[in-house]
């Protein structure tokens, strides 16, 4: 179960040497868990609203292996690796073609309003269950 995002390098996400900076990589592969979230149909702020209950990163381990540069098209993959009863694991790739650049495992603990881990959305379970 994966889902790809496309993106592009804009100016904005660069330093003085045209190299993407290396704190963009976490956003990028944030929008990536955000839109594999959305096509398991996991709407994040309806899941706030009704229950309190939100998605917290609670561990990134990366590699940044090459630089993305600007104006590069990429690719960011997120799949399930493991899953528990109130968080998940993804593994994350961020690619120009064929290329790695970055990658990261990502523990996403969901939490209530105090921050005190609760289940998993049974939506979300059911559709990572399979």
């Amino acid at each position: 179960m994966s889902h790809d995002l496309t993106l592009r390098v804009y100016y904005e996400d660069t330093d003085l040497a045209g190299i993407v900076y290396y704190a963009n990589y976490l956003k990028y592969i944030e929008r990536g868990r955000s839109e594999w979230l959305r096509a398991l149909c996991i709407d994040q702020l309806a899941m706030q609203r009704e229950t309190g209950h939100v998605f917290a990163v609670r561990r990134v381990e990366a590699d940044y292996l090459r630089p993305a540069r600007f104006d590069d098209l990429l690719v960011v993959r997120t799949a399930l690796a493991q899953a528990s009863p109130a968080r998940i694991v993804v593994d994350q790739q961020v690619r120009r073609g064929d290329q790695l650049l970055f990658s990261a495992r990502v523990t996403i603990a969901c939490v209530d309003g105090q921050g005190r881990p609760v289940r998993l959305p049974s939506r979300l379970r059911t559709a990572i269950d399979g």
